[in-house]
């Protein structure tokens, strides 16, 4: 299946929404305990949280299927900060992540940024590795959920530009 690579519209919102959450709980356990994942689903964004990111200039690159039906992306902020990969489950492995790392690593360059950096999940540390990015350190913290917190961790990854 051919992907395409575009820039994020409204109407993607809904979908960028789905996407996230799909990843997050499906994707999630394969490294994550169930209690993790729940957390970490009950703060994924909302529509709304979409519009109001681009809105505020960050950029999103969406993969597309050949409808143009949104299928992963990206959410880049003006910093270098890569806030968001995210691919849907049934379009995982084939090569889609590193596309919209190639595309937001343009962006980055063609504003000026002279190095990105995220925090990636165990997920998705090895799409960021064959990306270039270099894991400085395991992130350790807590997520606030119902009545209780709950201990997770991530890597701190960058990826120099300059």
């Amino acid at each position: 299946m051919e992907y395409a690579i575009r820039r994020f519209r409204d109407e993607d919102a809904q979908a960028l929404a789905s996407i996230m959450g799909a990843a997050i709980s499906y994707i999630g356990t394969h490294a994550y305990t169930q209690q993790q994942v729940d957390a970490w689903f009950a703060r994924h964004h909302t529509p709304e949280r979409y519009l109001e990111r681009a809105a505020a200039g960050h950029v999103i690159f969406v993969a597309t299927d050949p409808d143009d039906s949104p299928v992963a992306y990206t959410l880049l902020e003006a910093d270098g900060h890569l806030d968001h990969l995210y691919c849907h489950p049934d379009h995982t492995r084939r090569g889609i992540a590193e596309k919209l790392l190639e595309r937001s690593e343009q962006e980055a360059r063609a504003i000026g940024c002279t190095r990105l950096y995220t925090e990636a999940s165990d997920l998705a540390r090895p799409a960021f590795e064959r990306s270039g990015y270099t894991a400085t350190h395991r992130r350790e913290f807590e997520i606030a959920h119902g009545d209780h917190m709950v201990p997770i961790h991530n890597w701190a990854m960058e990826k120099q530009l300059a």
